[in-house]
């Protein structure tokens, strides 16, 4: 993993844990190489030899978010500031302290909730991870939707589980070509807008905000 993100995310985490029982940062990929595994098979996607995730998608102007042009040559947080169904997600990431990271060279994976996503938390909750003093708390949460490396929609497969920032796992489903994400035994979050390609990663735009299961 790019030092970069270790070092931002250890500092993050290092405070405490949050009460739905999160693990610390893990280190399992590189910057060059993006690593997904399942129980009998290990996938690679090797950034060294695969095309542009633009040219792969054949979309290099941009996916549409909210009848904006995600454009490839801005940052994750760039891209992000100019969709309003995220805008709670991107007020939760400058909460965080994580706007700087999530401009970084990266790359990353972004696993991104929808305004309405929040929205669903149960009642108050999201308001106190926005306060000053649950910062680690949010940042630990924000992370768990944060693979490091670049992963477009091709490349996630059912049954795959993939590392998170924070060390946690997530787990891919696939039915009927609909790609779902969760952590195993919540109702997964459904990807509504995939491949939003950025200079730094790519994000998907989901329908729920998954948190680690407790410990």
């Amino acid at each position: 993993m790019h030092k970069l993100l270790r070092s931002s995310t250890l500092a993050l985490l290092a405070a405490g844990s949050l009460s739905f029982g999160l693990a610390s940062c893990g280190d399992t990929t590189t910057t060059e190489t993006t690593t997904a595994t399942t129980d009998t098979t290990t996938t690679t996607v090797d950034s060294t030899t695969m095309m542009a995730d633009d040219a792969r998608m054949g979309k290099p102007e941009g996916v549409m978010v909210d009848g904006v042009a995600m454009l490839p040559s801005n940052t994750i947080v760039q891209n992000a500031v100019m969709a309003t169904s995220v805008s709670t997600l991107v007020k939760a990431v400058q909460a965080a302290g994580l706007d700087g990271t999530l401009s970084g060279p990266g790359p990353f994976t972004v696993f991104a909730p929808t305004n309405a996503a929040f929205d669903k938390l149960p009642n108050g909750a999201l308001a106190g991870l926005l306060k000053p003093e649950s910062k680690d708390k949010l940042a630990a949460v924000l992370t768990y939707h944060v693979i490091p490396g670049r992963l477009v929609a091709q490349d996630l497969k059912d049954g795959q589980e993939l590392t998170t920032v924070n060390g946690e796992k997530l787990k891919v489903m696939v039915k009927d070509g609909v790609v779902m994400i969760g952590n195993g035994t919540d109702a997964p979050a459904t990807v509504q807008v995939a491949d939003v390609i950025s200079s730094n990663g790519v994000t998907h735009v989901i329908d729920g905000v998954i948190l680690p299961l407790a410990k």
